[in-house]
């Protein structure tokens, strides 16, 4: 985690101050070398002197001239159309002051939140991380970070910069939205904005609204059996309050989130609590976007039960079998067990960004690896269904590994074949059939795919029989 950045805080904090002495007033998303969202209705808003005349004028339609009076809120908005993908362009502020953003682009925006795999820079050491930065040159890439700080209340303000990709720009920014964006441009040809907004160490409760918390009470219990750590707050909201509700309404084609590590030790409310932060996310912007969840990755140090990260990776299954417009990213053969920091963000980053362009941009590519969809029972056989299973299944090395079934008192291994597009599990080892589950263990290394060469989710099942 790059605590060197939290160490600015204070500096840039003071820099807010001093500026909100002005007339108008930007929050800094809207600076130089942003990116817009194309083709839509985005907003932008400030702060003025009360009774403040504010004009807005665009470059990519300059005849449109946006004026609004502030009231005593000294708050201003204006609801801009953008054209499609394309810049650079100019946006001029007017009040008693004039603000003018340069190198404006218009393309898509994309933001990723979640804790230390989603801001894992490629300067923490990736693989190919040299490679990969000597050949950064994108200047339709652009990076925001937004610099992490935490309070009990929702803020106004948030602190960063936009920046033009480079290989030094590159090196300081989350690896798995670079790796994400650069798909994307390169396979859509557009401007690409990117916005990074995570927190090391951080658990899903600080990324909620309080009022959403405090109104369930079963994510208010969950909230509260969290323990205290050194390296993130862990209150409810925290980090929603600061890193995220200062950039609504900040028009977003949708959203990247790793995280879960840290709500291994109460895994078991993960689906509620992750599934509360979607649509809370969606209720402030006020649109459906798309949300896409990169799994966590299998590793050895999740606790003696040996599960409780199985359990949070399900949960997460569970979460995008539920809510509509997710996406479950799975990285269980391209992870380290023995590290919760795999070093792979190429991959994770190119796997997020196919379920973006299968979904979001009409690109017909495998996005997806087989997920759980139902069983059947036929005699003292199991047979599996799985979602994206059209172009068949396979085991990579041997035989399939990692189912078990459940007699109502033990999980026991048991013996899978592929048949096709579906799996057959041998039952007859236990009396009552009472369950099923593949993948179960927290360093579990699972050789079940689909052939397009992505890997199949964890899953259990419990049968009522």
């Amino acid at each position: 985690m790059p605590f060197n950045l939290k160490f600015l805080l204070p500096v840039v904090l003071l820099f807010t101050i001093i500026t909100t002495k002005a007339n108008v007033i930007l929050p800094s998303i809207f600076s130089d070398h942003m990116v817009l969202q194309q083709h839509t209705t985005v907003s932008i808003w400030g702060w003025a002197k009360t009774l403040e005349e504010v004009k807005i004028t665009v470059s990519w339609n300059p005849g449109k001239v946006y004026s609004e009076v502030t009231d005593v809120t000294t708050y201003w908005s204006f609801d801009i159309e953008t054209p499609v993908a394309g810049g650079p362009y100019q946006i001029t502020i007017q009040g008693y002051n004039t603000i003018v953003i340069n190198d404006v682009l218009i393309g898509e925006v994309w933001l990723g939140s979640g804790q230390s795999n989603m801001e894992w820079t490629p300067a923490m050491t990736i693989d190919h991380g040299e490679a990969e930065k000597a050949k950064a040159n994108y200047p339709q890439l652009r990076f925001f970070t937004v610099l992490p700080w935490a309070d009990s209340a929702p803020q106004k303000h948030l602190n960063g910069r936009w920046v033009v990709c480079t290989p030094e720009s590159m090196y300081y920014f989350s690896a798995l939205m670079y790796f994400f964006g650069r798909e994307i441009h390169e396979k859509m040809n557009v401007p690409v904005g990117l916005i990074c907004s995570a927190w090391g160490g951080s658990p899903a409760e600080v990324w909620i609204p309080q009022p959403v918390i405090e109104g369930d009470r079963l994510l208010k219990q969950s909230a509260n059996t969290l323990t205290p750590v050194s390296w993130s707050p862990i209150e409810p909201a925290r980090l929603y309050n600061t890193m995220i509700h200062p950039l609504i309404p900040f028009k977003i084609k949708g959203a990247l989130w790793y995280q879960g590590e840290s709500n291994a030790g109460n895994a078991a409310y993960y689906e509620r609590t992750l599934s509360a932060l979607i649509h809370s996310w969606r209720a402030a912007w006020g649109y459906n976007f798309s949300f896409y969840i990169a799994q966590i990755a299998p590793w050895s140090g999740y606790g003696k039960d040996n599960v409780s990260g199985a359990v949070v990776r399900d949960q997460q299954r569970k979460v995008v079998e539920a809510v509509a417009n997710t996406g479950l990213v799975v990285v269980s053969d391209i992870g380290d067990l023995e590290d919760i920091h795999p070093r792979n963000k190429i991959d994770v980053g190119k796997r997020m960004a196919a379920w973006a362009l299968h979904n979001d941009y009409g690109v017909n590519i495998p996005y997806s690896g087989p997920l759980y969809q139902k069983y059947e029972i036929k005699k003292d056989k199991l047979i599996l269904h799985f979602k994206h299973s059209e172009g068949g299944l396979i085991a990579k090395d041997g035989e399939l590994k990692e189912f078990e079934i459940y007699d109502g008192r033990q999980w026991l291994a048991a013996s899978a074949k592929i048949k096709g597009t579906t799996v057959e599990v041998e039952t007859k080892s236990v009396n009552t059939l009472k369950g099923i589950r593949f993948g179960y263990k927290n360093d579990s290394d699972p050789n079940f795919f689909n052939k397009a060469g992505l890997p199949a989710s964890c899953f259990e099942v419990l049968i009522d029989q």
